[in-house]
């Protein structure tokens, strides 16, 4: 689904104000409770191709994101973790979307978090997965993104799984999950040559206002984290859920930072019963 939305920070025209939203292959209908799924760095809609596709054919009406300069959304990257909140915020206007359960990983987190501090009666549940705060990324990583993208998402994809050599998952056998990853970050370089991994690392590294956002969520927040995830480990969210009363934190055990297609069946189980509780 295309949407054409008006943010504040933009009064132009130039169509670059297009919003793409995954679906899960039913029509869209905002009279449905609605969950909204926001990907990660250098990534687009398709890492939660088995989470929002079930949700949408199970009760749930379901936006997941293209965030802008990712996918099939139009116009440049944006550089703050504010400017993407701001967005979806956008994004749920043109949906004619009220309110919404937001799930955003690593910095989908931290977009679903500052966005749910924007205007909390707006966000039903929150589900936070791979996310740490502060999401500080190291000065050899923001090199490399800047310098040598291909570097960059190579070492991202060796941190973001439990195992090197690890047993095929989802969808099924045969089915590479890190080359799965390492593909799609690699095609987010060629349809945007604006460095956006280097865009979307100095947006999660500048990122300050966690800790404010934290204590004006007032929904159900969940914490799903991933046992060996070496990204965004799991002490790191510790201040956040502290700060959120309504917080819990469940830990995927066998799993990296990439939790939606290493142990996919497991993300969704958790997910659906946050949901519907």
């Amino acid at each position: 689904m295309l949407l054409t939305i008006k943010n504040e920070s933009d009064d132009s025209n130039d169509g670059n104000n297009v919003a793409y939203c995954y679906t899960g292959g039913k029509a869209f209908n905002p009279e449905l409770p609605t969950v909204v799924f926001i990907h990660g760095a250098q990534n687009d809609h398709s890492v939660w191709a088995l989470q929002s596709r079930y949700f949408a054919h199970h009760g749930f009406s379901v936006l997941a994101v293209d965030l802008p300069g990712h996918g099939r959304s139009k116009g440049a990257a944006l550089t703050s973790v504010a400017a993407l909140a701001a967005w979806l915020l956008a994004v749920l206007d043109a949906a004619g979307v009220q309110t919404a359960m937001l799930v955003g990983h690593s910095m989908g987190s931290l977009i679903a978090l500052e966005a749910c501090g924007l205007a909390p009666a707006r966000v039903s549940k929150l589900a936070l997965l791979a996310c740490a705060y502060p999401m500080k990324v190291s000065d050899s990583l923001l090199t490399a993104a800047r310098d040598d993208e291909q570097s960059a998402i190579d070492m991202v994809n060796i941190w973001s799984h439990s195992s090197i050599a690890h047993k095929p998952s989802c969808p099924g056998p045969g089915f590479s999950v890190m080359g799965g990853s390492r593909r799609l970050m690699q095609r987010i370089s060629a349809i945007n040559p604006d460095k956006v991994f280097y865009t979307d690392f100095n947006a999660c590294n500048n990122y300050a206002n966690g800790e404010q956002a934290a204590v004006k969520v007032n929904c159900p927040t969940l914490f799903l984290l991933a046992k060996n995830d070496m990204m965004t480990p799991i002490k790191a969210s510790t201040g956040l859920s502290n700060a959120i009363p309504q917080s819990k934190i469940s830990i995927i055990d066998n799993c990296g930072h990439s939790l939606m297609s290493e142990q996919a069946d497991a993300v969704l189980n958790q997910l659906y019963a946050f949901a519907k509780a």
